[in-house]
């Protein structure tokens, strides 16, 4: 490698939101993740994170998905038996 032109590649933290900490080599010295292999769903098998805002409700309410649903289903069914 060129001498002068390359970062410094130093120890570094991983600091998770849980809690977790790992301890690697970067060019930047102290990492924040808001999810890391320690609490993320797909690595641990289990859902963790709860979706607090009630995103899928107020989608659902604010576009009427619920009650449309059986009349989409009705409508299919009046399709076939014609």
């Amino acid at each position: 490698m060129k001498s002068g032109i390359h970062p410094e590649y130093k120890a570094a933290r991983i600091i998770c939101a849980c809690g977790n900490v790992i301890e690697t080599r970067s060019t930047v010295g102290e990492i924040h993740v808001e999810i890391c292999s320690s609490c993320h769903p797909f690595f641990t098998g289990r859902q963790k994170l709860v979706d607090t805002a009630g995103r899928v409700e107020k989608f659902r309410a604010k576009y009427g998905l619920a009650e449309r649903a059986g009349d989409v289903e009705e409508n299919a069914e009046t399709a076939v038996e014609a």
